[in-house]
Formats: C-alpha cells, structure tokens, sequence
C-alpha cells in the first residue's frame, strides 16, 4: 500500500500544532479599565519579572508558580515607554513605546521564550526598585 507523499506531511503538522502550540487570546475575555496594560505572555513566566515604565522602575508583584499576564494599573493616559526583562525568560517586544487612550486599556501580546542568564550559582540580587506614585505592576494567571 503506497501513501500520498503529502499524507505523512499533514500528519507531522498536525502533530506539531497539537503539542507544541497553546492559544492565546488576541483579544481579552473582559474589556480592560482605562490606565492599564496589560502584557499577555504566550508561555508561563517563572520570574522574576522586571519593568520600568518611562525610565522608573516598578516593583513587580511576583507569584510563586508563574503567570501568564502582567497587569500595571494607574498609568496616565499618552505614550509611556517601556522595558520588560527577566532573569529567567526573554521577551518579544521587550521594549516599546504604547499610547495609553484615555477611555480604555491596552491588550499587549508578549512572546516569550524560557533562558536562564545564570550559568553557575545564585543571581545577584537586584536592587530594590524605586516606583512610580500610584502605578502598581502585578503578574496574574
């Protein structure tokens, strides 16, 4: 018996797309109150997160199993630079500018990809960082 040569193609492809593809919304469940971002991650993201928003850093709230999504609450509306790095996963974009609309959040897809930066030993532990008034970051499942 001879198979189409296209046959064990689509069965490989399939096979690839079951296992190794998760959905990720492209747009969230609930729409997202004005001042917020919100940075879905396409894989769990282990930690520690850091963020700095307009050149301040935030202190990120982090949860002990990982999290899906990064959520900054009390941002102004119009444009905010930001920087999202980990010790332990890289980021696509990990920089950018985002205009904030004055009437709703924003939804920002994150690619992610697990790296650990630290071959031997313990990181270093990052300084403490210093904020921004009334803008909280908090990773969430």
């Amino acid at each position: 018996m001879r198979f189409h040569p296209a046959i064990p193609a689509l069965v490989l492809l399939g096979a690839a797309t079951f296992l190794g593809c998760t959905k990720v919304p492209l747009t969230p469940g609930k729409p997202i109150p004005a001042g917020t971002m919100v940075f879905r991650f396409t894989r769990k993201v282990a930690g520690p997160v850091e963020l700095s928003v307009d050149g301040a850093r935030l202190p990120v709230q982090q949860l002990p199993k990982g999290a899906t999504s990064l959520h900054v609450k009390g941002l102004s509306p119009g444009k905010h630079r930001f920087f999202l790095t980990s010790q332990r996963e890289t980021f696509s974009p990990d920089q950018g500018e985002l205009d904030l609309p004055a009437d709703k959040g924003l939804y920002q897809i994150t690619l992610t990809q697990k790296l650990d930066s630290v071959l031997y030993g313990k990181p270093d532990p990052l300084p403490t960082a210093e904020g921004l008034p009334g803008v909280t970051a908090t990773l969430a499942k």
